[in-house]
């Protein structure tokens, strides 16, 4: 029965495989992407092989990365792109007849492009290789950098455009591929990848993994380290340091839960497992949402589970991001505005409507210091962005995330939300695994929710939260009937005294709120009062921290810069430690200690940290 049944399902793979090939052609014939040198409409990838070795004492990475490809003009080059590598030499096919290759002329955070030369028939290109000390997207650490200080560890990022760093790749969000790597690795160690993940260590040092579903580059990703595996449930489960393992998996424990709400919401969730990876605190993100394995910072870990709706947001990449991706990097906020709309869902699921109506008012507060930041009228407010000739990293503010999620909430109060539901699932349902443009986005909204509605239509301003700068004046405002209490509070404490408010402002959210409204004319004998009562200095999670130490910069709270500087030099998350050393560099004293900080710090944080960072510090 199992062998009849074998025959339809193969047939049935097949068709689905092909369907998915004319998709994702179809779309590449009208997507250019400036940030690629690759020419996809004439030859594109679609599935690699890599065969590569880690070698810590070389800090490299050397191997053959082996690509299937579609030469669909049947031409006699096609184009990759490469930053920082050694190209060593290049074959064709099984047969591994070596051909000419040549790079072309070097452009600022791009690289340069790789041209190869092939023969119309060509589908397989062997590209022998070794990355070099600076490729921006491997961090390599050394023991002490690590939890446990016992081994060395490495891990990428390859978001937005730095996977050519590590691997010869069309590195272009617009393009899909599947892959198979084989990773050898020092015996004591551990590899896991962006793929189906061994759960233990085994005694060769050499690692297989298996990517099935069609994925752009910026999401292959690697670690390398002393690992241990702590499943959750069936399908979820936990990669740290040993130090660290149980801490993660007690802190993650709603992790199987969180995957059912996503489920129940927008349909199932198809890559397999869903297990994350702790990282050490030179990761410069919150997390990063690499198929099957999420990346996270150790910053999450606050003991209480009070953090977590970071994960849900990595989460919400199985549906935004990586299952539907922004075409090219001007189309980002099609990733991150409808992934922070689907975290804010799976934790109005998980942890209750009040924490929902919290966290939408810290989201909207994050959206107005944005704003505040960049003008109203700066075009990098628009949620469809022009980052022609800039680092695309440059369009990875708030402004996509928030703004877009705003836009959304927005839509929902129009239509309903049994509707829009209905809506956001056809949309993932209907471009699974493909990467797509804002276009394409507009064009499915107008026929799929609009429908020719022109009072529907001018009541969301889709053109206006989309194309144009600023936020549309109907926005929603959102409530939080936990936030107003601690408003009273903050109206009152100077004459009722901060003695006791600790025993009413308890959790994460409360506690930030309190913190992000404290009055301008602060003291810094009010701040050490506040912070004798509540301990922020010494005693808060990696958000009360940061939050605090924004208000002890501001209002020159001495007391707390020793524990400043050291949690600026343990973290490399970048967006927080921007928000710091901005901060920071306001008064002629602060820009001092910002700069000594960093020369301090900058040996341990991420490269692209470090190039974020002294952009703020040179400028000071």
């Amino acid at each position: 029965m199992k062998k009849i049944l074998l025959v339809p399902f193969i047939l049935l793979l097949i068709g689905c495989k092909k369907e998915q090939t004319q998709k994702v052609s179809t779309i590449l014939k009208t997507v250019h992407d400036d940030h690629s040198f690759s020419e996809p409409t004439k030859a594109v990838v679609r599935h690699l092989d890599l065969d590569i070795a880690v070698d810590f004492d070389k800090r490299a990475i050397s191997g053959k990365a082996s690509w299937q490809i579609d030469n669909i003009a049947k031409g006699t080059e096609i184009i990759f792109d490469e930053n920082t590598l050694d190209i060593l030499k290049v074959t064709l096919g099984d047969d591994e007849k070596v051909t000419e290759f040549h790079l072309g002329n070097d452009v600022e955070f791009h690289g340069k492009p790789l041209h190869i030369t092939i023969e119309p028939n060509t589908t397989k290109i062997n590209i022998y290789y070794n990355t070099t000390k600076d490729a921006i997207a491997l961090q390599w650490l050394n023991p002490l950098q690590t939890a446990d200080k016992k081994q060395p560890f490495l891990f990428s990022q390859g978001e937005s455009i730095w996977s050519r760093t590590w691997i010869p790749c069309q590195d272009s969000p617009g393009i899909r591929f599947t892959y198979n790597a084989k990773v050898t690795v020092p015996k004591a160690l551990m590899a896991v990848m962006s793929a189906e993940n061994p759960q233990q260590k085994n005694n060769t040092g050499v690692y297989q993994f298996r990517q099935t579903k069609a994925i752009p580059s910026y999401l292959m990703a690697i670690a390398v380290g002393d690992l241990q595996f702590q499943a959750i449930d069936g399908r979820t489960g936990v990669y740290a340091e040993p130090s660290v393992l149980k801490k993660a998996a007690n802190e993650f424990a709603e992790l199987g839960n969180m995957v059912k709400s996503a489920e129940k919401l927008y349909g199932q969730y198809r890559w397999g497992r869903y297990d994350v990876l702790v990282l050490p605190p030179s990761f410069p993100y919150g997390g990063m949402e690499n198929p099957n394995l999420t990346f996270l910072t150790p910053g999450v870990l606050a003991g209480d589970r009070s953090l977590t709706s970071l994960l849900a947001h990595e989460l919400g990449h199985s549906w935004s991001g990586n299952l539907v991706t922004n075409a090219t990097w001007d189309d980002i906020w099609l990733n991150e505005g409808f992934t922070t709309y689907v975290e804010h869902r799976i934790g109005e699921e998980v942890f209750g409507k009040a924490e929902a109506k919290m966290q939408d008012v810290l989201s909207r507060k994050v959206l107005s210091d944005n704003m505040a930041e960049y003008g109203k009228d700066n075009p990098d407010t628009r949620l469809k962005v022009n980052t022609s000739g800039k680092n695309p990293d440059d369009g990875l503010s708030d402004i996509p995330y928030e703004k877009g999620y705003a836009f959304l909430q927005t839509v929902e109060a129009a239509v309903g939300r049994e509707k829009f539901d209905a809506f956001v699932k056809s949309w993932f349902d209907d471009h699974a695994f493909q990467s797509v443009t804002t276009a394409d986005f507009v064009d499915y909204f107008n026929k799929n929710l609009i429908r020719g509605d022109k009072v529907l239509e001018k009541k969301i301003n889709a053109k206006g939260w989309i194309y144009e700068p600023n936020i549309p004046s109907n926005i929603i405002t959102p409530v939080s009937e936990d936030f107003n209490a601690i408003d009273k509070i903050q109206r009152t404490w100077r004459q009722t005294g901060i003695k006791g408010l600790a025993s009413k402002i308890k959790s994460t959210n409360e506690k930030q709120h309190f913190i992000d409204y404290l009055p301008e004319d602060l003291t810094p004998a009010e701040m050490q009062t506040i912070d004798k009562e509540f301990n922020f200095t010494k005693g808060g999670n990696f958000v009360i921290k940061r939050q605090w130490f924004v208000q002890a910069i501001k209002h020159q709270y001495k007391a707390a810069y020793p524990d400043i500087e050291s949690f600026m030099i343990a973290t490399s998350r970048t967006g927080s430690l921007m928000t710091l050393y901005k901060e920071m560099i306001k008064t002629a004293e602060g820009k001092a200690r910002a700069k000594n900080i960093f020369e301090k710090a900058k040996p341990g944080y991420h490269l692209t940290t470090v190039e974020a960072i002294e952009n703020i510090v040179n400028k000071a």
